[in-house]
């Protein structure tokens, strides 16, 4: 009896240690490594999107999950997982993740519809419209074979969702590709879209609800053949990292700057430094987040893309500072906010 009694304690025991260690608060970022929530599953959000909103960071990415298969006929690595729809996590500290669930599902019924998992649903990003109290996500839409190149936009009057979405567009009647969404500090917002097959980036002004583009639209980087837009502003000027295109291959990143978004960019240089900086560390950018209350500090995130088993990318979280008014990101195996 006695020995049952102490299997079935220690028996509890490892569960509740297990239980525990898969909710344990973390404190430090590890590029590259597997992430957990907060209750030890791994974080599902390719390509992410983040926001601040009244004292919480949310974390908007692609829901990659399921056997990658490769579009037939193509000319290029056409590596796919089925459309999963938009993940979201929450955090107060930007380490520790919490699951909130699909906040815009992939539709499983109707093969016309733009979410259909048959299709592709790529790098969500969301942004608040303090106007009409909405939040205002943008997305890639696009075909199997990348072929249709739009841009979707859906609605929620929560940070957590459900989304509604609205429609698809061809923003000023181009393909979109690789996209992001910028918020500028007096609230006016902008798509940032990699078009004419990769090879002119472009920048258009959102109306003043975020929910179509309004006519304003220059190319920032012509002829050079630049996706996966990271956009942030420092000090009053405006930096953009960008990759090449070298479809799900890791390429080197570069940094370009301007002093008004819709005026005259300068293309530049890579910002990376250390192993593999001339391959952005094996990743490629999805974001640029300001640390909030600590004026001047950034985090640069890219995404690490398993091309053979999409559902296995990781995540690149480094430090970005500014050195002699140049952009560095330098490798680091593990870091902390608070160290």
């Amino acid at each position: 009896m006695r020995k049952l009694q102490f299997l079935f304690m220690f028996m509890l025991l490892s569960l509740m240690t297990s239980m525990s260690f898969g909710q344990e608060k973390r404190d430090d970022f590890y590029p590259t490594e597997i992430w957990k929530d907060t209750k030890g599953d791994t974080i599902n959000a390719h390509g992410g999107g983040f926001m601040y909103h009244k004292g919480t960071y949310y974390w908007y990415g692609e829901l990659k999950r399921g056997t990658t298969w490769l579009v037939p006929g193509q000319n290029w690595e056409c590596y796919r997982v089925n459309a999963g729809g938009v993940s979201c996590y929450s955090s107060k500290d930007l380490v520790n993740w919490k699951k909130e669930g699909v906040v815009l599902p992939a539709n499983k019924t109707d093969q016309n519809h733009d979410l259909h998992y048959s299709k592709v649903l790529e790098r969500p990003k969301v942004i608040y419209n303090e106007k009409t109290k909405k939040f205002v996500m943008w997305l890639h839409i696009d075909s199997q074979d990348y072929s249709a190149a739009r841009v979707g936009i859906a609605v929620s009057d929560k940070p957590t969702g459900p989304f509604k979405y609205i429609q698809s567009i061809k923003p000023n009647g181009l393909d979109s590709r690789d996209m992001t969404v910028f918020k500028d500090d007096e609230k006016s917002a902008y798509l940032i879209y990699s078009s004419e097959w990769n090879k002119n980036l472009h920048i258009s002004k959102l109306t003043d609800d975020y929910q179509n583009v309004s006519g304003k639209d220059i190319i920032a980087l012509p002829r050079m053949s630049r996706e996966a837009p990271a956009m942030f502003k420092h000090k009053n000027r405006y930096y953009l990292i960008t990759s090449l295109t070298t479809g799900w291959d890791p390429n080197m990143a570069l940094v370009a700057h301007a002093d008004s978004i819709m005026g005259k960019w300068n293309p530049g240089y890579n910002p990376c430094k250390g192993e593999k900086a001339d391959l952005t560390f094996t990743g490629q950018s999805t974001f640029v987040l300001p640390i909030e209350g600590k004026p001047g500090k950034y985090i640069f995130m890219a995404d690490v893309w398993k091309k053979t088993n999409l559902q296995d990318s990781r995540y690149i979280w480094l430090p970005l500072e500014f050195k002699n008014d140049s952009v560095e990101i330098s490798w680091k195996k593990s870091w902390s906010l608070t160290k």
